[in-house]
This record gives structure tokens, sequence and C-alpha cells, in this order.
């Protein structure tokens, strides 16, 4: 005996009601249409809009690869957009190279070289008609790795333009100077320095000597190379690194490191500097100029000038004169 009714005799349905009940259930069109509207009770539903939305994209992309959509409606009327790259993906070392432009502007060492030699031997295989242009901002660095941009410069067929932008100096004005002759340039505004290797030297002496003949041996090199470019004589360049020597464009033309400076004859271009007045001198060091490692030890201070502890004149005298 079951211990449930289905009905209660106070019901209005017949026996035959029941049992064609259970013997036909209702079919899922017969039922109220918004009974599975509602995604918890209709699982499939959110599926069947994701896939819906998706044919939706893959029409779409079609309709850019195709001339017509996916009803096969005709677009051959429509325009699109250009394509245009996003900032991350321009790669401007490329763009400038196609110009056939490369920019040295970061310190001169082994990577940058084997970046910079690469470009140049591949501007000029390409095209040994055309010049190849080099524009300059480097505070120098190894000499090794300059040199062997030197050497790719010269193998090169095509002429080498160099353009100084910023500051050339050390080896990067060693570079600037070693571009094809008449086709080296300045900005109005850069500055070109030059002076004699720098080193570091340690270790036991046969090793400090070592480093140091290998030290002089490049700036005698240099200088060498340096002479021939500028045309002065190798002993005038060698007084003339030997300290940290500033030149502004004209200054760097005159001496014979570019032919020419770049000014269009605008009106403020170039930071004025005829009115400026050289630093004032000190009074310990008013009576030595430095020109020179072999006339900066003539021309030393004597002791007495440091025991005068910056003090000239009288007031030096009536101090050593005091008990």
């Amino acid at each position: 005996m079951n211990n449930f009714t289905l009905l209660t005799p106070s019901s209005s349905t017949s026996s035959s009601t029941l049992v064609t009940f259970f013997n036909n259930p209702l079919k899922f069109n017969q039922l109220n249409p918004n009974f599975f509207a509602t995604k918890a009770l209709n699982p499939w539903n959110q599926t069947k809009r994701s896939i819906k939305r998706v044919t939706q994209v893959n029409s779409l992309n079609k309709s850019i690869e195709n001339p017509t959509l996916s009803s096969n409606w005709e677009i051959s009327g429509t325009t699109s957009a250009p394509w245009l790259p996003k900032f991350e993906e321009l790669d401007t070392t490329n763009m400038l190279l196609r110009q056939r432009i490369i920019f040295l502007g970061s310190q001169i060492d082994d990577t940058t070289a084997d970046f910079v030699i690469s470009q140049l031997l591949l501007l000029d295989a390409e095209d040994s008609k055309k010049d190849i242009k080099i524009f300059i901002n480097s505070p120098g660095g190894s000499v090794t790795a300059g040199m062997g941009i030197y050497d790719a410069m010269k193998q090169c067929k095509a002429d080498i333009s160099t353009i100084c932008m910023g500051l050339a100096a050390s080896m990067g004005a060693f570079l600037l100077a070693s571009g094809t002759k008449g086709k080296r340039y300045c900005m109005p505004n850069s500055r070109v320095m030059i002076h004699q290797p720098l080193g570091t030297a340690g270790g036991k002496a046969t090793d400090m000597s070592i480093r140091i003949r290998e030290m002089a041996y490049h700036k005698v090199k240099l200088n060498k190379i340096l002479s021939r470019i500028t045309g002065k004589p190798e002993q005038q360049v060698e007084l003339d690194t030997d300290r940290d020597n500033f030149m502004n464009p004209w200054e760097a033309k005159e001496y014979g490191l570019v032919d020419a400076v770049i000014d269009d004859g605008k009106p403020g271009l170039v930071a004025p500097i005829g009115d400026t007045a050289p630093p004032p001198k000190t009074k310990v060091w008013d009576q030595w100029k430095i020109e020179g490692s072999r006339k900066a030890k003539k021309n030393l201070p004597s002791e007495h000038k440091f025991l005068q502890n910056g003090y000239t004149g009288s007031q030096a005298n009536d101090e050593k004169s005091t008990p």
C-alpha cells in the first residue's frame, strides 16, 4: 500500500484523467515558454548565447578577409580604416636603417660596436654608391671597440657621412673625424672633446707595465691617425690631447675634425657666447697655466706658494713673519 495519494476524493479529476496524464506525459512545447527562460532552470541558455556571439565574430572576421559577408551581402563599396602600428610595435632602428641612417647614441662598447659594424656592412653591401649617415651623440668608450667601427668605416666602399648631435667626446670625436672628407658635420649647439686614452692598471708590477705599455701604444696610434686627419703635426696633437680639450662646432671645424656646421642662420638657434667671461682665477694658480705635461712640470708652483695656503702678497708675508 502506498504511503501517499495523488488526489483526494474531493478532487474533481476523474480516474481516467489520471491514467491519461501518466501514460501521455506532456511535451516541452506544450509548456509555458517562459518556464525555461531563466538561467537557473535552463543551463543551456547561456551556452547558446555564447555560441551565437562567437558565430557573429567569426562572420566579422570572414568579412574582413573575403569581399562578402556570411549572408552574401556585397561590401565592395565600403571602406575600412587604415591599419596603424602601435607605439610599442614601432622599430625606429629599422626605420632609420631604411633611410641609410645609423644612430650612435650610447657609450661605445663591444655590443654597440658589433651592432654598428653589422649595419655598416649591410648598407654597404646593399648599395655602395649611396652615402651612409652616422649620427653621433656619444661620450666615448672602449678604444678597441671604437677602432673596430673605424676599420669598418674604412672598409666600406660607400661614403660615410658623420653628423655630431649633442656630444662627441673621446672615441666619439675620433669617429666623427673619421668620416669621409667633405661630409663631416656638426650641429650648432653640439660639443666635441678630444683627449688621450684613459685607463687603469693594477696587480703585479709586470702586469701593470703590460697595461701601461698597451695604453701608450693606443695613445701613439690615435695621435698619428688624428694628425693625418687634421693635417696638424703629431707633436701638436699630443699637446692638444694631453688633457680634456672641449671645442664648439666652429673650433672643431678650424681644428680639422669636421668640415661644416649645420646652421641655417635662424636667430636663437645658436646659444650666444660672445658676452661670456672666463671663470675667475684663483689666488694660488693665477701664474700657472697648463699647456701640456712637460710645461706643467716646469711651471709647477714652488713650495713657498703651497705654504701660503692660498694667500699671496703682504698678507702671506705678515703671517710668515709672525712668531
